[in-house]
């Protein structure tokens, strides 16, 4: 179009006069306000360059007449955006990793579907441990140092630890909270008040490598999230709480004693149906304390930060009562009594945390809005939903930060399928997702299938499916069938008299139970059918517990779970 040209040589003309510019200022002009002009034409002449060199190479393009402006730019942006695998190769070109798969040779994106195979975590293992024991760790995946090591939950069982590095972490909040925000707003702008939200997360437990970079989940934490605390009620002191339990009845507490929050917020819905269900459990101690102006005295926490929290908190019996009527009312629309300005629910709601998402708006939630902002994993971000009001939870891919491939479900058993590309996929069908991301994966099969919902603007708008494999997941700790099975088999083995004909694992989320609950922690509900030689056969509970350490050593993850409190047994 003609148009590009024009403005290419306009700009590509400014940048020549700001050039000549730059010069004059440094030779005749002295002083602070030639120095600043200076600076200023600096900063200019390289978004003009850039302007020139785009408008030009879109005109060089040759439009077709059927094209509108609008729809040649969406076009342009979706194309080039698959360049995004040449740059990131030519980066990482010299790199061990690069040198092996030889990047430097690599010019487009079939040359590299040709040159280098699909990976699953096995391919990478001996280049992360590698980078886990030295301190110069970078130049063997990428040319980047890494800023985290990122503990994955593990679909087979066995966590994984991926690099991550600051450019992730960066385009994270770029590409991803700051798009969200946007369409949060758009969509219900009564989100634009300045009001607390009560945010559920925990400070993990974090490990190091050889070189001091931190071991541990790269999901939202108080620990990354720092400058963020100040717009969560729970106050900074209470982040310092390292056991789930006690953590969550300090989310609670000054969740509560906030009658204005505007927001409940947790990565997945499951944490937040986790937390109704304490808070239907302990509301009363919860409202003893605000009314008395103190942290409950049996709760295990130490007392420096006893001493800390307790100088928060005041005595509010008008609050206290307050909260005693909405308690009144039952579990449903309980959260719009107690916070009647709570205006969302943000959290994942689709895959294995639809269940608690639907029992969530059923139930405690009735009555407000639940968004689940993005589509992401431990290898990065992946999609962003930026349709708030949509059910089911839709998510827009984010081609300008990772590289995707698309393995056709009916191809996923293969271990070489052939891939398709963003602009390759159709309407209404499902694929495995293969990424290329910046931490150093190539190619990377991480398991997740999605269909294709949709096109914005040429880019793939996907539904998560579910993730390859089954697993029990209570707490996001995916805990998969075959790691469960070799736990109870490796515990049935040392129990005499005792043969195992069948067995079923289920989430507690899926048995109603009698009678009055005595613990919140979800669990897994463990049926054992027996040939016993003695007749009927009652496990004992030694045997019982065998279970639940076994499956504590065979799973990182649940077994880190397990210690906190989060799950019980």
């Amino acid at each position: 179009m003609a148009w590009s040209l024009v403005i290419s040589v306009l700009s590509f003309t400014f940048v020549v006069y700001l050039l000549h510019y730059s010069h004059y200022l440094l030779t005749v002009r002295n002083g602070l306000d030639g120095l600043l002009e200076h600076l200023w034409s600096w900063i200019l002449i390289p978004v003009f360059s850039a302007t020139s060199y785009v408008c030009y190479d879109f005109y060089r393009r040759n439009v077709t007449p059927n094209h509108t402006i609008r729809t040649s730019i969406d076009h342009y942006i979706a194309i080039s955006s698959l360049s995004w695998v040449w740059l990131r190769l030519k980066d990482n070109a010299e790199t061990s990793y690069g040198k092996e798969y030889q990047f430097g040779e690599i010019k487009d994106r079939e040359e590299y579907v040709r040159r280098h195979p699909l990976t699953r975590i096995s391919h990478y293992e001996p280049y992360i441990q590698k980078m886990l024991e030295t301190k110069e760790c970078e130049n063997i995946l990428t040319h980047k140092k890494p800023i985290q090591f990122a503990v994955t939950s593990g679909t087979s069982g066995k966590s994984s630890v991926l690099p991550m590095t600051g450019e992730q972490r960066l385009a994270f909040f770029t590409h991803g909270i700051a798009v969200v925000y946007n369409s949060l707003l758009q969509s219900l702008p009564e989100n634009k008040c300045i009001q607390k939200s009560l945010k559920l997360f925990y400070t993990p437990r974090w490990r190091e490598s050889a070189g001091g970079l931190p071991i541990g989940p790269n999901s939202s934490s108080p620990t990354n999230s720092k400058a963020l605390l100040s717009i969560y009620s729970t106050p900074k002191p209470g982040f310092e709480v390292l056991t789930e339990p006690e953590a969550l009845y300090i989310h609670l507490l000054f969740g509560l004693k906030d009658k204005y929050l505007g927001m409940v917020e947790a990565n997945f819905a499951s944490i937040v149906l986790i937390a109704f269900q304490a808070l239907e459990m302990q509301y009363k101690s919860l409202i003893e304390d605000i009314e008395l102006g103190r942290i409950n005295p049996d709760l295990k926490i130490s007392d420096e930060t006893r001493n800390e929290l307790n100088k928060l908190l005041s005595p509010d019996k008008n609050r206290a009562n307050e909260l005693r009527d909405a308690f009144k009312g039952g579990a449903a629309g309980l959260v719009k009594r107690v916070w009647p300005t709570c205006h969302l629910i943000l959290a994942a709601d689709t895959g294995v945390f639809t269940l608690p998402a639907s029992i969530l708006m059923e139930t405690y939630c009735k009555g407000i809005p639940m968004y689940s902002p993005l589509y992401a994993a431990s290898e990065g971000l992946l999609g962003v939903n930026i349709w708030p009001e949509d059910k089911p939870s839709r998510y827009m891919l984010v081609p300008g930060y990772m590289f995707f491939e698309f393995i056709p479900v009916q191809h996923c058993d293969e271990d070489q399928p052939q891939t398709l590309f963003l602009d390759q996929v159709e309407l209404g069908k499902e694929y495995e997702l293969v990424i290329t991301n910046a931490g150093g994966l190539y190619r990377y099969r991480f398991g997740d299938v999605v269909k294709i919902a949709g096109f914005h603007h040429q880019c793939p708008i996907i539904e998560f499916m579910y993730r390859q494999g089954q697993f029990l997941n209570v707490r996001g700790e995916k805990t998969s069938e075959k790691t469960f099975y070799n736990a109870l088999m490796k515990a049935v083995s040392n129990w005499e008299g005792l043969k195992l004909t069948d067995y079923c694992c289920s989430e507690s989320l899926l048995i109603s139970e009698e009678g009055e609950k005595k613990e919140y922690a979800p669990f897994y509900h463990v049926f054992l059918e027996f040939d016993s030689t003695d007749g009927d056969a009652m496990l004992t509970k030694e045997q019982k517990n065998q279970i639940d350490e076994t499956l504590c050593d065979l799973s990182y993850v649940y077994g880190s779970f397990r210690k906190k409190g989060s799950i019980q047994k």
